[in-house]
């Protein structure tokens, strides 16, 4: 008798994730092998704008990178991976400190969740009194977890005076949060925290370091074009 009101209850759970998926709120895509991109939307300055995250699946549990710029998608993100993959978060590292990257950091501490930021970015965080990490990255850093490594990666000031990258050396998978702009952009957009005269040496410095990427993760709009990155150069040099 006791199990109908349980599977009652657990189909009800299941369509509440897969009704708040469906009405556009978050979308989930697959990149590649355990990689996911998760999308969520948000408005500035009257349009509504989407924010790019990512996903790596391990036998440990998820790391995810960034979390979701709508504050209603933080717990339906995780309930989603959950559902789809039968796989817990149990770490999140956001890539700089505005609000579309760190929003979620303390949502998921108080889940259990390690949440990382550079020291660069927690300074910044406390100061405009943004979401904070509980731990910190003090420089770029490798990690490995079971057969994955990313390394942490300052390039320079450009979008914010944090920004870092994640880079994947072995999948040539560069995730770029807001640094780098989608080929579907006609400008660099936000530029109230940006540094427009280091902007273009800090993309230099990127493509020297992550070479030939397979994928490039953009922090909003389009992301399956591995043209952003010359696309974002471009741009970069003609606020100079």
């Amino acid at each position: 008798m006791r199990t109908i009101p349980t599977i009652i209850i657990c189909f009800s759970i299941l369509g509440n994730i897969f009704a708040q998926n469906s009405d556009g709120s978050l979308k989930i895509s697959h990149l590649n092998g355990d990689f996911y991109i998760f999308t969520s939307y948000n408005y500035y300055k009257g349009n509504r704008i989407s924010a790019n995250g990512m996903y790596l699946l391990t036998s440990n549990g998820v790391i995810m990178f960034d979390s979701p710029w709508d504050t209603t998608q933080f717990q339906p993100l995780l309930d989603s991976i959950k559902v789809r993959h039968n796989k817990s978060v149990i770490m999140c590292i956001a890539t700089h400190f505005h609000e579309d990257r760190t929003g979620g950091l303390e949502y998921y501490k108080q889940q259990g969740i390690k949440t990382y930021t550079t020291k660069q970015t927690d300074e910044l965080s406390k100061k405009r009194s943004m979401k904070r990490a509980e731990f910190l990255i003090d420089k770029d850093t490798v990690f490995k977890i079971e057969q994955y490594s990313f390394q942490t990666f300052f390039p320079g000031q450009g979008h914010a005076p944090d920004n870092i990258v994640i880079w994947f050396e072995k999948e040539r998978i560069l995730y770029a949060g807001c640094l780098i702009k989608s080929v579907e952009d006609s400008n660099l957009g936000n530029l109230a925290d940006a540094n427009i005269k280091e902007y273009a040496t800090t993309i230099k410095n990127v493509q020297e370091k992550c070479k030939r990427p397979k994928y490039i993760i953009t922090g909003h709009d389009d992301w399956t074009s591995t043209k952003s990155l010359k696309h974002t150069l471009k741009m970069a040099k003609k606020l100079k």
